[in-house]
């Protein structure tokens, strides 16, 4: 087994994926949660001067998208064949823009924040998740018939996205994608990291 090491910030946020993921496929790793303090000293050391990073056997890797692509491999959830992982990309990139959007609100000016998370609340969010809901199957998957990285990434944005006081429609509204949702915290992996994952504000 090859020597793993995932370092983000000691939160959720753009590193849940990758580490539900790594849950899922029993790999093992060191989950490094760097404080905010300590950023500024560590950034210059950095490939791209950003967060998350994945060091396999001393090699380094950055960008949460490529490093959820390498985890999706290796854990068997990247889908049978090219054109399956193609479309489980699809899936991660559109379930990240759900976040992306959320994050957005607390950068904005404060006059300009309540207005941007209404519309993010009552109009983007419910028409994002009624096309995924037609896109995953009444079986709970988005890409054939078993787990895959789309799946877990869609759980993980939805639940991200709630923990930061936005309102987003319930999955009941939903059935595939509760369907979905239920798959992903019925893998015995995922099931224990949720279980006793440190306990974070974000």
């Amino acid at each position: 087994m090859p020597s793993i090491k995932f370092t983000y910030f000691d939160g959720r946020g753009l590193g849940e994926v990758n580490r539900v993921m790594l849950a899922a496929g029993g790999i093992k790793y060191e989950d490094v949660r760097l404080h905010e303090s300590k950023w500024a000293g560590m950034k210059p050391t950095t490939p791209m001067g950003e967060l998350p990073l994945l060091e396999v056997d001393g090699k380094t890797i950055c960008q949460s998208n490529s490093i959820a692509r390498y985890i999706a491999r290796e854990a068997g959830l990247a889908g049978k064949s090219s054109l399956d992982q193609a479309e489980v990309d699809m899936i991660m990139e559109g379930v990240r823009s759900l976040f992306d959007k959320a994050a957005q609100i607390f950068i904005l000016p404060e006059a300009e924040k309540a207005a941007r998370k209404k519309k993010l609340e009552e109009k983007e969010a419910p028409e994002l998740l009624e096309y995924l809901n037609k896109l995953a199957s009444n079986k709970g998957y988005f890409v054939g018939d078993q787990l895959t990285a789309a799946d877990i990434a869609l759980y993980v944005n939805y639940e991200s996205v709630g923990s930061l006081t936005i309102a987003l429609p319930s999955l009941d509204k939903y059935p595939n994608l509760k369907k979905v949702a239920d798959n992903v915290k019925a893998n015995p992996g995922i099931a224990k990291w949720l279980k006793e994952r440190p306990v974070t504000t974000y």
